[in-house]
């Protein structure tokens, strides 16, 4: 994703400074959804003068433009952020043993989704789901 500098944000130009692009470049790189600490020693990486107060800031402005979407998947753990999509809708599976996020997407489920809002006399216009459980044990075989 390239973001133009001439971007503007709340009705003002938005400037990509050189630490704001690193710590796009960051997140985008990322596989997993981090947080803010997590994303701070990635971006400073790139650019070892980002603090995390930067970090916080850049963050706010990105979800405020939508740029990032902000998740808070268990309460008290701390946001984590992705990149936003314009396409490919899809869901989180949050692993409660490692608190790792599985992303996946299941067309029956939109569907469903979409039957229960018209049913019920609506029209779907957003929806999110956030599933938690633990990994199966394998059975000794």
């Amino acid at each position: 994703m390239s973001i133009h500098p001439d971007v503007r944000a709340r009705g003002r130009r938005f400037i990509m400074t050189r630490q704001r692009q690193s710590i796009l470049e960051a997140l985008e790189a990322s596989t997993d959804h981090p947080d803010a600490l997590t994303l701070c020693g990635r971006a400073q990486r790139l650019d070892p003068s980002i603090s995390i107060s930067t970090i916080y800031r850049t963050l706010n402005t990105f979800v405020a433009m939508g740029l990032v979407v902000r998740h808070d998947f268990e309460a008290g753990k701390g946001a984590r952020f992705e990149i936003a999509r314009e396409s490919g809708h899809h869901d989180h599976l949050i692993d409660v043993a490692s608190g790792e996020v599985v992303e996946f997407h299941d067309e029956r489920l939109e569907a469903l989704t979409r039957e229960i809002a018209e049913r019920l006399g609506y029209k779907l216009t957003n929806r999110k789901l956030q599933l938690f459980g633990a990994p199966n044990k394998m059975a000794p075989e």
